[in-house]
């Protein structure tokens, strides 16, 4: 897989550790085992934009007063959903 940092081709999926301010700037959140791109060669850790993505956008759909201030992400997905889908993301 090629690193978008360092264009390295060492570089491999993994999970690390995020902090994620909610939507409404309430305060953060800690995310676990958030799926990222680790490269062995730069040591650069970053999320892709598609998990960005869903993050930022379940963010949206859940009734985020209810998260503890330490999660994972699956657990993250897994809260039920307000509303079906964000009505305001055009690019689908």
């Amino acid at each position: 897989m090629l690193c978008k940092w360092c264009r390295s081709t060492e570089a491999n999926q993994s999970n690390n550790t995020v902090y994620w301010e909610l939507p409404d700037g309430s305060r953060a959140i800690t995310i676990n085992e958030t799926p990222c791109i680790h490269c062995e060669d730069c040591g650069m850790q970053y999320q892709t934009d598609e998990t960005t993505e869903i993050i930022e956008n379940h963010l949206l759909l859940i009734d985020t007063k209810l998260l503890p201030d330490i999660t994972n992400y699956e657990q993250l997905l897994a809260q039920p959903k307000i509303l079906k889908r964000y009505y305001f993301d055009f690019s689908t």
